[in-house]
């Protein structure tokens, strides 16, 4: 037994598993810190995307609606049931919003790390660009070839669909994300259903499943950081391993 040169008093068998036990809880506390600084944050990601799909959306139905039910002359609208010219523009802006969040977020949260790390987090992030850059050609190819105004409508929201759900896909794959996988069988889910329903159903299934499916999922992810956070700083259990310098894991 050695004397503590601190307190001059000699050493308690407890104090070494007390002191390896706030070793423990630190190294937790910083392992959830570093997780949540270089990791895209899925609340916030969630949280765009479900904001703009419910804006746009519900303006694509309000105002497909106006046009069906001859509130207004359907010829402003290029056809009775399309959404008006404004109603594409607050929609195009969300969306665009959301595209930029995103790769913004996810390249700036992954550029202090290194290696395939990095690498992984910035390719993801400009795939969203590149997927969005691809619908945009689709859809004026359909325009070209003299796609209805309905056809349109249907395939630009099919083909929106389709990337985000993908890349929603591929990103569970890559960050081994369960959620972020769930979500995006979920909004090819919704995508399908939203074409069968037929304009303007369609909007109107995107806004509500689609959308609030994103803020249902962001609602859930602060949930579960806010679990890990109090498991990273709760009390570790005496029959928990320590670890003592020098020396591997043991039991208290």
């Amino acid at each position: 037994m050695t004397d503590d040169a601190r307190t001059g008093r000699p050493d308690e068998p407890g104090d070494a598993t007390l002191d390896a036990a706030a070793t423990l809880r630190l190294i937790r506390e910083q392992q959830e810190r570093a997780r949540a600084a270089t990791e895209p944050d899925g609340r916030a990601l969630y949280a765009a995307w479900g904001v703009a799909w419910l804006v746009g959306y519900l303006c694509l139905w309000s105002s497909s609606r106006r046009t069906a039910d001859g509130a207004i002359d359907g010829a402003v609208a290029g056809a009775s049931g399309q959404p008006e010219p404004w109603a594409f523009a607050v929609f195009g802006g969300a969306i665009l919003a959301a595209v930029a969040f995103t790769i913004v977020h996810t390249v700036t949260r992954t550029a202090g790390t290194r290696g395939t790390s990095a690498r992984t987090g910035a390719l993801y992030g400009w795939a969203w660009f590149l997927g969005f850059l691809a619908v945009a050609f689709v859809q004026g190819g359909l325009a070209r070839a003299g796609a209805s105004p309905a056809v349109m409508g249907l395939a630009s929201n099919a083909t929106a669909c389709l990337v985000v759900g993908l890349l929603y896909l591929a990103g569970g794959m890559v960050f081994g994300e369960t959620r972020l996988y769930v979500l995006g069988v979920w909004i090819l889910l919704v995508a399908a259903v939203a074409s069968f329903v037929g304009i303007p159903l369609t909007y109107l299934v995107m806004a509500l499943a689609g959308g609030g499916g994103f803020l249902l999922l962001a609602a859930l992810e602060q949930v579960l950081r806010t679990r890990r956070r109090r498991a990273a700083r709760a009390p570790v259990p005496s029959g928990a391993p320590s670890v003592v310098p020098g020396e591997g894991p043991s039991r208290a």
